[in-house]
């Protein structure tokens, strides 16, 4: 099936052609018929299924059918929890929309709220928002929901992983009663629940798991490394092989921090984006990764969620990620839209059981890479080399000239001393009642 037979309008059709688009994705092939129905909708998809074209197509086309008068009220809200997610969900409606007369804006905050203030008093049908400067401009007086009539809530279980449950709350009060809601998070904890409850009304549930899909079109290797080489064979990767575009994922932001001092010292150009960076740190980042000034980027998994990177070649799984499904998440930014993609992992002794768990989810084992090829000396660590406990030699028994054989010491001692300190035997020494003095 293609975009013309789910019933999109003409204009919205050329726009999504020109972008290279020509079959939808499993998402978008079941949300935007019911979507276009005006239902309310639970999407659970994970980063990289679609979903942003899913509900943002149909939008342009229900809001395109209604002509306003100028300047433009606010008719949709796009709710999502980070500045990068709401730039590039304003980017998104402004591709698909490029042939309609409409106007998409984002609003965040770690910027001049005076910018976005003239944009709103200008006309926007469409408003991509972060919760606290729309709940800031909303209490200046500065923004109306009165025309509102689509309320997206995306990427609802990171809103409440970062702490936005109450803010979530008190937008949804902001809002008219009568409207359309869509709710999408990669997954459906109790707490996002709650929300769906008092959110949606006589809707309908998507689910879309990309887990086989992504896996099968993406080439994975694995490398077993110590962590003393870790670098070492990640500076020798980036330098060998062929690779245009890196995202590399690290467990910690004071560890991607590290990793890009080191390639940075072997020349090559890398910045980190992690939630200790500020937004604009993060934004200058993602900007210069996409325009391929620089050929790495090094992320934390929070900072890396949401972000759409076109043609991204290689993804390296520094650390092993000790959630199963955070495996599928990070390798699935590569190999996007049918294209090719490379995905390479790094682990250790003590990630062993992770490498298990991910194995047994995407159901394949990932191919070993012995890497005795690469100019450095790398000592690469293979399960079997994992070192066993060493054990301790158990003490030897010493029997007394009388014959008592109740005893034992690590060493050779007269009656009199009894059992010491030294082989930790007790606390205090003492004498049997046999050597008793008279």
């Amino acid at each position: 099936m293609n975009f013309k037979q789910l019933g999109i309008i003409d204009p919205i059709l050329k726009a999504v052609e020109e972008l290279g688009y020509e079959t939808p994705s499993e998402i978008q092939l079941e949300a935007i018929p019911y979507l276009i129905d005006n239902r309310d909708l639970l999407g659970c998809a994970q980063t990289g299924t679609g979903k942003t074209a899913a509900f943002a197509i149909p939008i342009l086309q229900k809001l395109s059918k209604t002509k306003v008068a100028k300047p433009a009220p606010i008719r949709a809200l796009i709710l999502t929890p980070t500045r990068e997610l709401a730039i590039q969900i304003e980017e998104s409606f402004k591709d698909y929309g490029k042939y309609l007369p409409l106007k998409c804006i984002s609003i965040f905050g770690g910027v001049s709220q005076k910018l976005q203030v003239e944009k709103l008093n200008a006309g926007a049908d469409i408003v991509v928002a972060t919760p606290g400067r729309l709940i800031d401009l909303h209490n200046q007086g500065l923004i109306h929901f009165d025309e509102l009539n689509v309320f997206v809530l995306d990427e609802a279980d990171r809103m409440l992983d970062m702490g936005f449950v109450n803010d979530v709350k008190k937008i949804i009060k902001m809002l008219p009663t009568r409207r359309q809601n869509l709710l999408f998070s990669a997954t459906i904890p109790n707490e996002v629940k709650a929300i769906v409850s008092g959110l949606l009304n006589n809707f309908v549930t998507i689910t879309v798991t990309p887990n086989s899909s992504t896996v099968e079109s993406i080439e994975q290797s694995l490398y077993y490394v110590d962590m003393a080489n870790k670098q070492k064979l990640l500076n020798s990767l980036l330098k060998k092989e062929k690779i245009e575009s890196a995202l590399v994922f690290c467990r910690t932001k004071h560890g991607a921090d590290k990793i890009v001092k080191e390639l940075l010292k072997v020349n090559i150009k890398a910045q980190a984006i992690h939630g200790n960076k500020s937004q604009n740190a993060r934004q200058l980042a993602l900007s210069n990764f996409k325009s391929r000034e620089i050929k790495v980027l090094v992320a934390t998994d929070i900072a890396a969620r949401g972000i759409d990177i076109n043609e991204l070649s290689h993804v390296i799984n520094y650390d092993i990620p000790n959630i199963p499904e955070t495996y599928v998440h990070r390798i699935g930014r590569t190999g996007r839209a049918g294209l090719s993609g490379i995905a390479i992992s790094f682990c250790m002794f003590d990630e062993f059981e992770y490498l298990k768990d991910i194995e047994k989810l995407i159901g394949q084992k990932i191919p070993v890479v012995e890497n005795h090829d690469f100019p450095l000396q790398i000592r690469v660590a293979t399960p079997k080399a994992v070192r066993q406990p060493r054990v301790k030699p158990k003490p030897k028994l010493v029997v007394p000239k009388d014959g008592n054989k109740g005893v034992k010491n690590s060493f050779k001692s007269s009656p009199k001393q009894g059992i010491s300190k030294a082989n930790g035997a007790a606390k205090k020494s003492f004498r049997p009642k046999q050597f008793k003095h008279k």
